[in-house]
């Protein structure tokens, strides 16, 4: 007959090798609320090993979120367990997730301690996301265009009648009538910006990073003040099947965006990528490329970020609300998607276009530039 001692070792042992096999993430803290033990999956989605990790204040992980030491002090004097099911983990620039996390009390060595669970919902989030705000865009660019068609008719007729009419009246009032025509074509203008491009684009295969030169240079004939650009790009990116007026466009009214949003000290990064297995409106893409726009001016504001390219919304007072929604009409003809992550000190446009390999060899560009 085995010993009760035996038991308890080999309970202990089987435990911790189903916390090894896991697919969800497992982290426990001890009163002090450290770190004392992570799982390979914990491993994996934190990027660092237990070795590393062992230790830590858990207050580094989740300084960003609502879980914070109170809480977590609170469960273990109540044992009452609670989830958060939104977490956004921020460890640094170029790592962060979304998760549900439950956190639980449990019972080691006859001390209390933090069960944590993280379950990543980044993709599921993301493809939720994607869904909800293209539908939302489509329906708001159908309601536009509906509106914009029955204000052309009647400022057509208006503009008309107007020429008709500063040929009957005297010199004097021809000032009138100039006047209702001006702002007739001026609507007639806005109006056609709302219709947005109606072109099909004229797929040919294109160097990305010529185009985005392209753009660098209408940059500094268009713009008086000084901008830092920085180029960080993949010169193994192949030619890339787009239309070029309509991709440079679609590149330069999100740099114009940025340009308007920083200060003359802000850098701005136009970067590329070999992007694998990314989801583009519900589609798997095996590859695509990715190219970012990137600048460390003040951020946008937390309201319109999930309206962001919808038609006339904008952040800046004098802002029309067109470019952005332009340059997602135009990436959309290119069945590529257009998104945004913004917070204070870091906004990163991303375009990603589906990629039909090509080899080419280009040479590498990086450089950073004052224009």
């Amino acid at each position: 007959m085995h010993s009760r001692s035996f038991i308890q070792e080999h309970k202990l042992s089987y435990q911790q090798a189903l916390a090894n096999q896991l697919v969800t993430a497992i982290i426990i803290l001890n009163q002090e609320l450290n770190i004392v033990y992570v799982n390979p999956a914990a491993e994996a989605l934190l990027n660092k090993g237990l070795y590393r990790l062992y230790g830590t204040a858990s207050e580094t992980i989740f300084s960003t979120t609502s879980i914070n030491a109170s809480r977590l002090n609170q469960l273990i004097a109540t044992g009452q367990e609670f989830t958060d099911s939104d977490i956004e983990v921020e460890l640094n620039e170029s790592h962060r997730f979304t998760a549900e996390v439950t956190a639980s009390s449990v019972e080691f060595d006859r001390e209390p301690h933090v069960l944590l669970e993280f379950k990543q919902i980044d993709q599921q989030k993301q493809i939720s996301l994607e869904v909800f705000q293209q539908q939302q865009w489509l329906a708001a660019r159908d309601l536009i265009k509906g509106l914009a068609h029955e204000i052309k008719n009647p400022l057509g007729g208006l503009r008309g009648a107007a020429q008709l009419l500063s040929k009957e009246v005297t010199v004097d009032q021809q000032e009138y009538t100039s006047m209702i025509i001006e702002q007739a074509d001026r609507l007639t203008n806005l109006v056609d910006k709302l219709l947005g491009p109606n072109q099909l684009p004229q797929m040919q295969a294109q160097n990305i990073h010529g185009i985005l030169e392209k753009v660098c240079k209408l940059l500094s004939y268009s713009h008086e003040q000084e901008v830092i650009l920085k180029r960080d790009y993949d010169p193994s990116i192949p030619m890339v099947e787009c239309d070029q007026e309509k991709l440079q466009q679609a590149v330069l009214n999100i740099v114009n965006n940025a340009v308007q949003a920083i200060n003359s000290d802000n850098i701005i990064t136009l970067k590329t990528r070999i992007a694998s297995n990314k989801t583009i409106h519900g589609k798997r893409i095996r590859l695509a490329v990715e190219i970012s726009i990137i600048d460390d001016g003040p951020g946008i504001p937390n309201k319109i970020q999930d309206t962001l390219f919808y038609p006339m919304v904008s952040g800046r007072s004098n802002g029309t609300g067109l470019g952005l929604s332009i340059s997602q009409t135009l990436i959309n003809q290119h069945q590529g998607k257009l998104s945004c992550h913004s917070r204070p000190g870091h906004t990163e446009f991303t375009i990603i276009l589906p990629l039909e390999q090509q080899p080419i060899n280009q040479a590498p560009l990086a450089q950073e530039n004052k224009l």
